[in-house]
């Protein structure tokens, strides 16, 4: 029998109810693969039998990360361990698991694995779906999901038939034997291949060749679109459950300050509405959220100073550019002697470039529903790490990971916004104060207003060009706050001093220079930071190829050209997507009356993107992006379709940030609030984007992240061809603009 959450909850589906599942379909094929400590070591595989006795000792002495049912009626079943939050992983993977199999595509479904630490992937105990790491760090790892099962199911008609087994093979959800033409159904097998001993599961099963793929590598429309249309998946904020009160959240305007008049607040709340302290905010707990938001809003609350009281955007810029300017940084990158260089450099150059902080703004606001029990706790959210969701609550609360279940539902947009656990724990204290299941709703201007952002950075450049007009030093100084000091969990901050965030491709300089140095230098501004997407690479897309571009300029020099030049010696693959974007775009003609176009390019989570963006700037300084052409060379990849949709949000998720995104600071408030003053490209605004995945079959790369750094600097070379105006500071809406072309 389900639970009431379950019933409340028909995409979430409990350990309990997996395993109760699979007893239920009375004959089947599960399989469970353990993968000790590396996710790419192989995999050692089990089959569970058809008798729920069964099924729950497999479970219990197996430490499973994934599982494959093959039902009876032909339908398979495929749980996946990372969170669905808009870029196709719940059609990507299953696509690798049905390519193995012989899967007949139509009869697959996709389903949220439930929380446990048997359902992990990498061995590590915090799953995290985030860095562009589901596809690539999972390709083996599904590949010998399906070939274990495809090898099962062989094994089992074979044994049927009489006949041996390299004489049968499968195709489009069948097994199949030649000679004699009998042909079996995976559904019709499955009874018999769950039932064969452990000893039929091979070590190392056979995998398909790249030139045998019938369905990894083509374009397949996602599972889950159809059943979002029709608003039937479970987002975290669809979430009701029995008894169930709402929470809204009041914090300090402040970063770091408290409610310091909370008894007496807590004592004028009504009748049905209970106040909750927690760190840095309040809560309001009512019987619905309209009247929760409206007894939070209307509190008169006393807050006491924070860590930012009294700072502005100008202070931390100041304080940026003190540290930038820092003789005795640590050192990120060094070879050469860049400063004897840039002494005897033909023509020397210096660039100051910064950027400031940038809101997430996930569609779906963020929430959490927590149930705190005496036996447990339960929660429902859209999470980007169910594992880390556990750790965190665990801590906080002393309750035992064992005892709290995570239900992952859909996510309607991450960024990494979602990795971090604030309105879990607030949920958490709500329903413990209360003693029953409460939903915590955040408010948009909670959001934008208390968030961790993207930290505001600043770069010093210096450079020196040869007589040939090439670049013979370079050096940069970064500053910025750090990311992974609180993050240690994944190393934080180097034994350097070094957060390697802040370093991603800037420190990794691809172009051609013999003599480089490149620090950084971690500031605390107060104000809390995190992941956002494509994390350090966003920023340093733009110092880089920015100041590449002034470069070419200053060398008199096509700047895709230039950039050619620099790469061509060692970077191949560069070479061909830069290739390929000029090719596009149709760079070496001219283009249409009163536009122009500007490039870039930009490695990042293994993977290599070019963009090249044509702009218009209108008399009175407006400027217009028209279209933007993308390259990207990902390596091998599952679906093509996938990696057009992730450019293209790429591109709109950097162009948004880039033309008008910034949070600004004032006495120490975040001065934006909602999506009036914090804006994402409206339709009309958005340009038209080409794609093209430029071939290499290199290792898998991701494509959620990496379409973003080039946005913003192919559109302010763009404005620079169009206008002469070098732009080193975003947003693009902060500068005054004039049209023509530059003098």
């Amino acid at each position: 029998m389900k639970t009431d959450q379950e019933k409340n909850n028909p995409v979430v589906l409990s350990r309990r109810s997996f395993v109760q599942s699979s007893a239920a379909t009375v004959a089947g094929l599960v399989l469970g693969f353990h993968l000790p400590g590396n996710p790419m070591r192989r995999a050692e595989a089990f089959a569970a039998g058809a008798s729920a006795e069964k099924d729950a000792q497999g479970a219990k002495e197996a430490n499973l990360n994934t599982w494959l049912r093959i039902a009876p009626d032909g339908i398979i079943t495929i749980y996946v361990a990372r969170s669905e939050m808009g870029q196709g992983i719940f059609t990507a993977m299953p696509m690798l698991v049905a390519e193995e199999l012989e899967a007949d595509w139509s009869k697959i479904r996709v389903e949220p694995a439930p929380s446990g630490v048997e359902f992990n992937y990498s061995g590590h105990p915090i799953e995290v779906t985030g860095g562009s790491q589901s596809i690539r760090s999972t390709w083996e790892i599904l590949q010998r999901i399906g070939a274990t099962a495809r090898h099962l199911l062989i094994t089992a008609a074979a044994q049927q038939w009489g006949v041996p087994p390299e004489s049968c093979h499968a195709e489009q959800g069948h097994i199949l034997h030649k000679a004699s033409g009998r042909k079996a159904g995976f559904g019709e097998l499955s009874t018999l291949a769950a039932a064969l001993p452990a000893s039929a599961i091979p070590k190392e099963p056979k995998l398909k060749t790249a030139a045998e793929y019938k369905i990894v590598g083509k374009p397949h429309k996602r599972l889950d679109t159809p059943a979002k249309v029709s608003g039937q998946p479970i987002f975290g904020i669809d979430v009701v459950v029995p008894d169930m009160l709402y929470a809204a959240v009041r914090h300090s305007p402040v970063f770091g300050g408290e409610c310091s008049n909370f008894e007496e607040l807590a004592r004028s709340m009504p009748a049905g509405a209970t106040l909750v302290k927690s760190t840095g905010a309040v809560l309001v707990v009512a019987g619905s959220w309209f009247t929760a938001k409206t007894l939070a809003g209307g509190l008169e609350v006393k807050w006491s100073k924070g860590a930012t009281t009294g700072v502005s955007s100008e202070s931390i810029e100041k304080k940026l550019r003190t540290a930038a300017n820092g003789k005795k940084n640590p050192v990120a990158a060094t070879k050469g002697e860049p400063d004897k260089a840039l002494g005897k450099a033909k023509t020397k150059l210096e660039a100051e470039y910064s950027t400031p902080f940038l809101a997430h703004t996930p569609m779906e606001p963020l929430n959490c529903t927590a149930h705190v029990k005496p036996d447990g706790i339960e929660l429902w959210v859209g999470t980007q790490s169910h594992t880390l969701t556990k750790i965190v609550v665990s801590s906080v609360t002393k309750v035992p990971q064992e005892q709290i279940v995570v239900h992952t539902t859909y996510l309607g947009g991450g960024f990494g916004r979602r990795a971090e656990s604030d309105v879990v724990l607030q949920a958490v204290e709500a329903s413990k104060a209360v003693g029953k299941p409460v939903k915590l709703i955040w408010s948009r201007e909670e959001d934008v207003q208390h968030d961790f952002y993207r930290p505001a950075s600043l770069v010093k450049f210096k450079a020196g060009l040869g007589e040939d007009g090439l670049p013979v030093a370079l050096t940069a100084s970064i500053a910025s706050p750090s990311i992974m000091k609180r993050w240690t969990q994944f190393g934080g901050v180097g034994k350097n001093g070094i957060d390697g965030t802040t370093i991603e491709g800037l420190a990794d300089f691809p172009y051609e220079c013999p003599n480089q140095h490149v620090q950084a230098a971690i500031v605390d501004t107060g104000v809390p930071v995190g992941f956002w997407r494509s994390v350090g690479s966003s920023h340093n897309a733009f110092y880089v190829e920015s100041f590449i571009d002034e470069l070419a300029h200053a060398a008199k020099q096509d700047p895709y050209k230039f950039r050619r030049a620099l790469l061509e010696k060692s970077k191949p693959r560069f070479v061909k997507v830069l290739d390929t974007v000029a090719r596009m775009s149709g760079w070496e003609t001219p283009a249409p009356e009163g536009r122009y176009r500007g490039i870039a390019i930009a490695e990042s989570f293994g993977s290599i993107v070019a963009e090249v963006a044509e702009v218009s700037v209108s008399a009175d300084g407006r400027p217009a992006v028209h279209k933007v052409w993308v390259a990207i060379d990902c390596g091998r990849y599952v679906n093509p379709d996938t990696i057009v949709a992730q450019m293209e949000g790429g591109v709109v998720y950097g162009l948004s940030a880039a033309l008008r995104g910034q949070i600004t600071l004032r006495n120490g408030r975040v001065e934006q609030s909602n999506f009036h003053d914090y804006s994402m490209l409206a339709p009309h605004e958005m340009p038209e984007v080409a794609v093209e995945i430029v071939e290499s079959g290199e290792a898998p790369g991701g494509v959620g992240e990496p379409g973003t750094p080039p946005i913003a600097p192919a559109v302010t070379n763009a404005i620079f061809a169009a206008t002469g105006k070098r732009l080193r500071t975003l947003p693009i809406s902060n500068h005054k603009l004039t049209g023509g072309k530059p003098s």
